[in-house]
């Protein structure tokens, strides 16, 4: 039940036009903020010839006191701007209301046993099960909840032997990425000694025999600078039950690639482990295999260059089928045989189609693979011919996940959901193609008053970019709708639709919800990702004013209607835009952002964002940075939108220093009178995941009640007639 392509991949889930100019008035969005005194160095930085000033460097350094009692001042701002909003708490009182529903997780299946995770509504975290049959009544496997009072320590990653008697599975504190790994005892429920720590960004991949798994690891870092120190040279271990971590066996490691990772597969019979060699956050990836047959196998190139993605899907034998992008930016389906592993000896099982091949299963001797079309899941089923067997019918604009299991499995489960439709999960019988129901939640509101439609529309450059938009029916195109518009634009990650009580008490606020499917994602493969990155960054930012533009041009809002977000590579995003065009929006939500375009790369895993970036150290790329960056395109006496930066102590994935320096800019460059600029800190969270709910509830309340004054909204007050 771990993640199939668990990799610093993971993380980052993405105008070189006029500088913002000083306007000549400011509209405030509510009372004027006195914000704590922020101290300046005298810190000047050469690149490549040009002198780049940091006078806010000190906040770096997140364990300083000064740093600490920044934090607790500018939260105290905050708190007291947001404490004056009347409808904050009803927004709050509905959003627990809308959250209260059970959510399950798709079931998998090992060892004789099913597995699955469950919320009831309001738990903190969720809860895995265990059952033999369907019918059974689920037990408790394992309950996160009990391994902290206040909920923040999450299920980090879960993986069960083949014989379904042990789980191998990942905790995570205070939402940082540093794991710890422990093994339990299926049938007694109880943990066995083992420990391992200093796990990150790791698959997690049994022996056929269950005596012991793969995983990936860094070198114990030092405690006080753990959340912030870069992160070289992970190395991938075989861990045997029962004996400590120091006698786990050093597998693979490449002490002349400080930059490499590692992910490890097990082939379902067993004989084969494959090692996926990934190099930064791009998805190029080089190829090994060992003959688990034999103790004396070396580790063995099968590709050898990062040239194109390769996901591993099954194996016949010496024979590999990969799900890859090679010569194929939409992706196909190929066979490589480990004999003869030349390109010329490959071959094609699936051919690259119109459609965008994210993810392929081999299930009931058949292909199922999963497609974007248009940032919509499209599920179709092959033979290992390739011979199209049937397409699974959907019910509706939404997207697909799951389908896995063993290559003899007559049935596997799926889930799917809409903007407006709760996450179902579905049984699909292999051999009859005919998809039940399985697990479907109630939710507190009724779908058949909203709408989803997609628009595409014109990017600055004459590219077509699709955007979808949900509201309630019956949209009045006159200019006076809250809008929220959400992007990412990064990093090959694509924004399907998706379910969230969040934008449902948005859209019952009279909000009108949009995503725009940049470039730099991955909705029509690897052209459409390289478009939005390093020297061409800029087309991402230029997609993302562009929808927002036509959303203006079209009457569905008005700039001080307007309000854009998006988290990690779409705080970026969102920082870039406001700079640009400050004039465009009324407010910006930047979460956990990567806002310092210059330094990024000196903390934790930042080095491997430079594939999609680049870095300041290279000349070229440098200047198309320094361009775009948000904390260095701040102008003094301009009028920005009403913004709230969101961050968290425990962001050891975008350290907060980025938005730390960015908010305290920000508040300096603001033009008197002009709307707030705040940020808000989160305490024992990290960059998202595993966030407890009832903190994910309260961060939502913050925002849509920081948008319902910003915005000037007038019916965020009837949620809590709802």
């Amino acid at each position: 039940m771990q993640m199939r392509h668990a990799s610093i991949l993971v993380g980052l889930l993405a105008a070189i036009g006029a500088p913002a100019m000083a306007q000549n008035a400011c509209t405030p969005a509510g009372t004027t903020v006195t914000y704590p005194v922020t101290r300046t160095v005298d810190q000047q930085d050469n690149y490549h010839g040009t002198t780049i000033a940091d006078p806010y460097r000190w906040l770096e350094d997140a364990n300083s006191a000064e740093t600490k009692e920044w934090v607790d001042a500018q939260n105290k701002v905050t708190q007291a701007w947001l404490g004056q909003i009347p409808e904050r708490a009803s927004i709050r009182e509905r959003l627990t209301k809308l959250w209260n529903y059970e959510r399950y997780s798709v079931p998998t299946k090992e060892g004789g046993r099913y597995f699955y995770s469950r919320n009831d509504g309001l738990q903190p975290q969720s809860v895995l099960y265990t059952m033999k049959k369907l019918s059974d009544t689920p037990r408790v496997l394992l309950d996160p909840n009990t391994l902290a009072a206040d909920g923040t320590v999450a299920l980090a990653g879960a993986a069960v032997s083949p014989d379904g008697k042990l789980l191998a599975y990942g905790t995570a504190a205070s939402g940082s990425d540093w794991n710890e790994w422990k093994v339990r005892d299926i049938e007694t429920g109880k943990d066995l000694d083992d420990l391992l720590k200093w796990v990150k960004f790791s698959a997690t991949a049994w022996t056929k025999d269950g005596k012991g798994f793969f995983y990936s690891r860094y070198d114990e870092p030092k405690e006080a600078t753990k959340l912030a120190d870069v992160n070289y040279f992970q190395k991938l271990y075989y861990h045997k039950v029962g004996t400590p971590q120091s006698a786990d066996t050093l597998v693979y490691d490449r002490p002349d690639q400080k930059e490499w990772g590692f992910r490890a597969e097990v082939t379902d019979d067993g004989k084969y482990l494959l090692i996926t060699a990934t190099k930064g956050t791009a998805p190029k990836y080089r190829v090994f295999y060992k003959d688990l047959s034999r103790t004396d196998s070396k580790v063995m190139e099968l590709v050898n260059e990062f040239e194109a993605s390769y996901d591993f899907i099954d194996n016949d034998g010496p024979v590999m089928y990969f799900v890859t992008d090679k010569n194929a930016p939409r992706k196909r389906i190929v066979a490589i045989d480990t004999r003869k592993p030349a390109e010329a000896n490959w071959k094609v099982i699936v051919p690259e189609s119109a459609q965008t091949l994210v993810e392929a299963s081999l299930l009931n001797n058949q292909l199922v693979t999963e497609y974007l079309a248009d940032a919509r899941s499209m599920v179709k089923v092959f033979d290992l011919k390739g011979k199209a067997v049937r397409e699974i019918a959907l019910p509706g604009i939404g997207s697909a996940g799951g389908f896995n299991g063993k290559r003899k499995d007559g049935e596997t489960f799926y889930s799917f959901a809409g903007f407006t439709n709760p996450t179902t999960i579905y049984r699909l019988d292999m051999k009859s193609g005919k998809s039940t129901v399985f697990r479907q939640p109630k939710v507190d509101f009724d779908p058949s008053q909203y709408e989803t439609r997609q628009q595409f529309y014109t990017s600055r450059d004459g590219t077509k970019v699709p955007m979808f938009i949900v509201s309630k029916k019956g949209l009045k195109l006159d200019g006076s709708n809250p809008t929220y518009l959400y992007g990412y634009g990064g990093f090959n990650i694509s924004l399907t639709p998706s379910f969230s009580p969040a934008n449902l008490a948005w859209m019952e606020m009279g909000g009108v919800y949009v995503v725009a499917n940049l470039r730099g994602g991955g909705e029509y493969g690897e052209q459409w990702h390289a478009a939005g990155t390093k020297l061409q960054k800029q087309n991402v930012f230029d997609d993302f004013i562009g929808a927002a533009e036509w959303l203006v041009a079209n009457k569905v809002t008005s700039p001080s209607k307007l309000a854009i977000g998006g988290g990690s590579n779409g705080g970026l995003l969102v920082g870039a835009a406001v700079t640009q065009r400050p004039e465009l929006f009324g407010a910006a939500i930047p979460q956990v952002g990567v806002m310092d375009m210059l330094r990024f790369h000196k903390f934790t895993i930042g080095w491997a964002w430079t594939s999609d970036y680049g870095s300041s150290e290279n000349a070229d790329e440098f200047k198309a940075l320094v361009k775009y960056s948000p904390l260095h395109n701040l102008k003094t006496g301009s009028c920005y939108p009403a913004t709230m930066v969101t961050t968290a102590d425990h962001d050891d994935r975008v350290v907060p220093a980025h938005s730390f320096k960015f908010a305290a800019a920000a508040q300096a460059a603001q033009a008197a009178g002009g709307s707030p600029i705040l940020i808000r800190i989160d305490t024992k969270a990290g960059h998202g995941a595993g966030k407890p709910t009832a903190k994910v509830i309260e961060e939502v309340a913050d925002r849509w009640g920081f948008l319902a004054r910003a915005l000037k909204m007038t019916e965020p007050a009837k949620v809590a007639a709802q």
